[in-house]
């Protein structure tokens, strides 16, 4: 039970955009593009992990991606589509005040299921095939809390057992909650809605800071308004982890971002070549810390 094609409705109503938008951001050259739209974006990096990634939500998805490997390779005969995976790290900081993963405190998995099996088996299963495969065993102790279908049953899933229309999931598909968030969903919009466009540049930039030893962790902001091409701000907070590479403090790395990233809808579209058919991979599994060849926001800009 699910998304079922007997019982699901698809409706399908397209209707042109409203003039008074499409007028910001119609040009005849791509770099003059307007935003599509008034937001703040924020991207994030960490040395945490080799996505430069924060680790409690690489753990996440690996999980969730792990509960749809197990369903369509046949080991977990029960399983169902719809699932969703929470873990909690425990962290201590260093001695550079850098948050560092200590231990896992608790994982939550829900996992929808066939009728027949009982708790116990999807308890042992999920450990088993789920959890052990994805968490590294250093992180997992005897305190370790582990929420197994923590509602006692879970046979219906999709939407025909809870369904909301959202802007997706913003957190999930960003940084688990360690970045802050503009509030504009990624998902379901073109590239010149800078809620998505922006977001991918800010990501490319605090990656670049991060993996080129300006910082060891960092969280670019950037705004703007509807119609109009620069953003009306840039801002780079490194947490004090700054380690001043070329003589360059924290408040000279917005002058360099400035300098080496053109920050134009226009030009991130461009640039980024978000043009191309390439969004559906987006849809599950984040938007961040993927080395797919076609997320050119996560390849590291020299600076």
């Amino acid at each position: 039970k699910g998304l079922d094609y007997k019982t699901c409705n698809v409706i399908v109503a397209l209707e042109e955009q409203s003039p008074d938008i499409a007028q910001s951001v119609d040009a005849t050259k791509v770099e003059d593009i307007g935003a599509g739209d008034s937001c703040i974006v924020f991207g994030y990096a960490c040395e945490e992990t080799s996505e430069l990634m924060p680790l409690s939500h690489v753990l996440a998805t690996k999980l969730s991606a792990r509960l749809a490997e197990v369903r369509k390779d046949g080991t977990l005969d029960w399983i169902r589509p719809d699932g969703k995976t929470q873990i909690t790290l425990e962290y201590g900081n260093n001695e550079c005040g850098v948050p560092v993963p200590k231990r896992v405190h608790s994982i939550v998995i829900s996992a929808q299921h066939s009728e027949e099996v009982s708790n116990d088996k999807i308890s042992a299963d999920l450990m088993e095939h789920v959890v052990k495969p994805v968490v590294p065993e250093k992180y997992l102790d005897e305190k370790t809390l582990y929420h197994m279908n923590p509602s006692g049953r879970f046979v219906i899933g999709g939407p025909h057992s809870d369904a909301g229309l959202t802007g997706r999931k913003p957190i999930v598909d960003t940084y688990g909650g360690w970045a802050s968030h503009g509030g504009g969903a990624l998902s379901g919009k073109d590239a010149t809605k800078t809620d998505r466009s922006g977001s991918y540049a800010a990501r490319w930039i605090a990656k670049s800071l991060v993996a080129n030893g300006y910082c060891a962790r960092c969280q670019v902001q950037l705004s703007y308004a509807i119609g109009l091409s620069h953003p009306m701000s840039v801002r780079v907070d490194t947490y004090g982890t700054c380690t001043n590479k070329n003589g360059m403090a924290e408040r000279d790395l917005v002058r360099m971002v400035e300098t080496k990233f053109d920050l134009r809808p226009g030009c991130i579209v461009k640039e980024l070549d978000l043009r191309r058919p390439i969004m559906r991979k987006t849809a599950a599994y984040g938007h961040f810390g993927r080395e797919e060849e076609e997320f050119k926001w996560e390849k590291v800009k020299e600076i």
